[in-house]
């Protein structure tokens, strides 16, 4: 990474750090430069007595998972396997253990990272609470390929033996209440259940809710009683299984496939009003196609006792996180795809705040305000000092002080 860097200054040649490959708008590549790839370093210590474990730059998710298990042990992240660990981390990390353990970056203890120095070299550093904070506190949520290349993340790790899952599907008749039930219920509910609902297409005729409790099934079964209580559920799954089962059960393996996908979000700070559900209905009833939807997932918890400026992941009183979500497959449907998706976020955007990063979309305007809020500031200026000269830029970098915005 090192020579990598210092190559690239040298010959003054574009690039990108790539490692998950999970980039929604393709900021991990560039036409004529060079691919700085971290993906084939991956390998995880973990430290059963301190209960830490240091994992390189190039883990995926479903790597991350498997070797903690094996030691009894998980970190909070996402549900896709493919995924990259570090850019999950830097952007914040949300998934199905964030209202129990935290978001991802609330468990990292420690980043190792390559850095620009002077006009041409490069070293490597080390930031943590006590050592280059603020770096670490831009990496708690600040999004990745700002700062610098990532080499290895430290994390706290969590003993975890047996979880409970659910799973409620409901028809297109029971939107309203289903969602109406979910979002009063899932920010509220024990902070050891986190979960999510996805409205699809009105063509798919499909309602899902799904989730994960720290505890056992009896236990979980009496809290879902606002849920299985709500429409005509058509199924509704509730068991207990050891954890690594329930990362597979919520591994979707389409997220690692080609595929024409245009993805955006936003969060709620409040429950939808009638209307607002009424809007999403409404776009469901004209979606591009059957692959549209609209994913929600419970915050609280965990992840809401940390104050909005504490990491630079700002959107911490929040209770659900938001993302749209359209797939095609024929080039000639991208313009109404896209032009669906913009649609929808407009439409929803005096309903909602902001945007997570990680879920980047290139057609919101104010994208800096949008993903950081009030911590934006400080983000440039951590920028300007540890990447003065803007050398990781990519079309949504954070732009330091001396960039106009």
């Amino acid at each position: 990474m090192l020579n990598a860097l210092k190559w690239v200054r040298e010959n003054r040649i574009p690039f990108r750090v790539r490692s998950g490959r999970h980039s929604y708008e393709n900021f991990s590549l560039v036409n004529g430069g060079l691919i700085i790839d971290v993906s084939e370093m991956h390998e995880i210590t973990v430290n059963r007595k301190g209960m830490t474990a240091k994992i390189e730059a190039g883990a995926n998710l479903g790597q991350v998972y498997n070797e903690l298990w094996k030691d009894g042990t998980t970190i909070p992240g996402g549900t896709e396997s493919s995924v990259g660990l570090v850019g999950l981390t830097l952007g914040g990390g949300i998934g199905m253990l964030s209202r129990w353990f935290g978001l991802t970056c609330d468990n990292l203890l420690e980043v190792e990272m390559v850095i620009a120095e002077g006009h041409s070299d490069a070293k490597l550093v080390k930031a943590n609470k006590n050592h280059n904070s603020e770096l670490f506190w831009a990496c708690c949520g600040g999004g990745g390929g700002n700062f610098g290349i990532v080499t290895s993340l430290t994390f706290k790790v969590h003993p975890i033996s047996k979880v409970s899952v659910f799973s409620i599907i409901w028809r297109w008749d029971d939107f309203e209440a289903a969602f109406d039930a979910w979002q009063k219920w899932a920010p509220n509910t024990s902070d050891r259940l986190t979960s999510e609902i996805e409205l699809k297409a009105k063509e798919a005729n499909q309602i899902i809710a799904q989730g994960e409790f720290v505890g056992p099934s009896t236990k979980l079964k009496a809290l879902l009683r606002p849920l299985t209580d709500t429409g005509s559920p058509v199924k509704v799954l509730i068991k207990e299984v050891p954890y690594i089962q329930a990362v597979r059960f919520f591994d979707d393996p389409s997220g690692n496939q080609a595929a024409y996908r245009k993805r955006s979000g936003s969060f709620l700070d409040k429950p939808f009003s009638s209307n607002a559900i009424l809007t999403m209905k409404q776009f469901l009833e004209n979606a591009p196609n059957e692959k549209s939807g609209i994913w929600h997932q419970s915050l609280g918890g965990a992840a809401g006792r940390i104050g909005p400026t504490e990491t630079a992941f700002y959107y911490r009183d929040t209770i659900i996180a938001q993302e749209y979500l359209a797939t095609w497959d024929n080039p000639a449907e991208e313009r109404r795809n896209i032009r669906w998706i913009e649609e929808l976020r407009r439409a929803l955007s005096r309903h909602t705040t902001g945007d997570y990063v990680n879920w980047s979309d290139r057609l919101i305007r104010d994208w800096p305000t949008a993903y950081y809020g009030e911590n934006l500031n400080r983000l440039r200026a951590v920028k300007k000092a540890y990447d003065p000269f803007n050398l990781f830029e990519f079309p949504q970098s954070i732009p330091p002080f001396t960039k106009w915005i």
